[in-house]
C-alpha cells in the first residue's frame, strides 16, 4: 500500500515537528492496511482527532458558534460518499464512508448526515471545541439576528473572496486533511475539514464536493486544501486526475493543476496525487506538510 496524506496548504507553522510527527504517523497508519479506503480513512481519522489541524477536534468555528464537520471519499470505481454541515462529528471520514458505503446516495447533509453516521457506528454529540478555539471565538464578538446580519459582521473576518486574507485568519484556515491511497491496483482518495472560520453559517466548501476536494478514477487519485470557493469553482482534484488520464506522472500532474488552478484564480492552493507508478505534491501558499508511506 503506497499513501500520501497533507495537513493543509497555508502558511508555515510556528512550530511544525509535531504536525509533521502526526502527518508521518497518519501516513504509515493509512499504509498498514490492506484496502485503499481502509488506507485513506485510517489515515484522515489521526488527523481528525489532533487539534492542530481543522478537521475533527478543533475545526473551524462558523457564524452561529457551531463547528460542522466536512469530508468526502471515492475510489477508483468511482464509488463516492460525502457529508456536510455535521455538528459534534469528530470522524467525518467514517461518515462519508458510510454514505458510500451504506446508502444509494452520494451526498446527505446537516443534522440528517448526523443521524446516518450515528446508525452506523459513528460517534456523534463529540465537543468539538478546543481551549483555544473557544477562546478565539469568545473574543471574536459573535454575532446575532439574521444570515444578513451574520454576513454584515463576517465580512471583515471571512474575506471578500478566498484570496483575500482577514487579519483574523491563521493557519487553521487552511489547515483541511487529506489522504489518497494506491494498493497496486485500486485507488481511493479522502478529504476532511472543519471548513473556515468565520464562515456563514451552513456554509460548505469544496472538500465534500467530488472533483473539487477529492477525485478518484482508474488512472489515480486525488485530495485538495486552500481557498474553498476557488478550488470548487476550477475542480482542482479533477483537474489533477485528467492530467493523469493524459499520460502525465503524478508530480508533473500536482504541477500542472496548481499552476492552471493560480491563474485562474490567483488563490491558495495545494493538491496530493497518486498516480499508477508514484506520488506527487504541489502548493502555491507558503507551505503544506506531507507525508508518503509505503508497505
Amino acid at each position: 500500500m503506497r499513501v500520501i496524506v497533507h495537513g493543509g496548504a497555508g502558511g508555515v507553522p510556528d512550530d511544525p515537528e509535531p504536525r509533521q510527527e502526526t502527518v508521518d504517523h497518519a501516513a504509515a497508519t493509512g499504509a498498514s492496511r490492506a484496502d485503499p479506503v481502509d488506507a485513506v480513512e485510517a489515515a484522515i481519522r489521526v488527523m481528525e482527532s489532533d487539534p492542530a489541524f481543522n478537521a475533527g477536534v478543533g475545526g473551524a468555528v462558523q457564524s452561529d458558534g457551531r463547528v460542522r464537520t466536512d469530508a468526502g471519499v471515492m475510489t477508483s470505481a468511482r464509488e463516492t460518499g460525502a457529508v456536510a454541515g455535521m455538528p459534534g462529528v469528530e470522524h467525518a471520514v467514517s461518515a462519508a464512508r458510510a454514505v458510500m458505503e451504506e446508502t444509494p446516495h452520494v451526498f446527505v447533509a446537516g443534522e440528517p448526515a448526523v443521524d446516518v453516521a450515528a446508525d452506523f457506528g459513528v460517534e456523534t454529540g463529540v465537543d468539538l471545541f478546543t481551549d483555544e478555539t473557544r477562546q478565539r471565538w469568545d473574543e471574536a464578538d459573535p454575532p446575532a439576528g439574521s444570515p444578513r446580519d451574520h454576513l454584515s459582521w463576517l465580512d471583515d473576518k471571512f474575506g471578500q473572496s478566498s484570496a483575500t486574507a482577514s487579519n483574523d485568519a491563521d493557519l487553521s484556515d487552511h489547515d483541511t486533511v487529506g489522504a489518497v491511497a494506491f494498493d497496486g491496483e485500486a485507488f481511493a482518495a479522502a478529504t476532511s475539514t472543519g471548513g473556515r472560520w468565520f464562515a456563514l453559517a451552513g456554509r460548505v466548501g469544496d472538500v465534500p464536493q467530488v472533483g473539487s476536494g477529492f477525485y478518484a478514477a482508474p488512472a489515480g487519485a486525488a485530495s485538495a486544501t486552500g481557498a474553498g470557493e476557488d478550488i470548487a469553482k476550477t475542480t482542482l482534484t479533477r483537474r489533477a486526475v485528467r492530467h493523469l488520464e493524459r499520460g502525465e506522472d503524478a508530480q508533473s500532474a500536482a504541477d500542472l493543476a496548481i499552476e492552471e488552478f493560480g491563474e485562474l484564480t490567483g488563490s491558495g492552493a495545494g493538491v496530493i496525487v497518486a498516480g499508477r507508478e508514484g506520488v506527487g505534491s504541489a502548493f502555491n501558499t507558503d507551505g503544506m506538510q506531507t507525508g508518503v508511506a509505503e508497505r
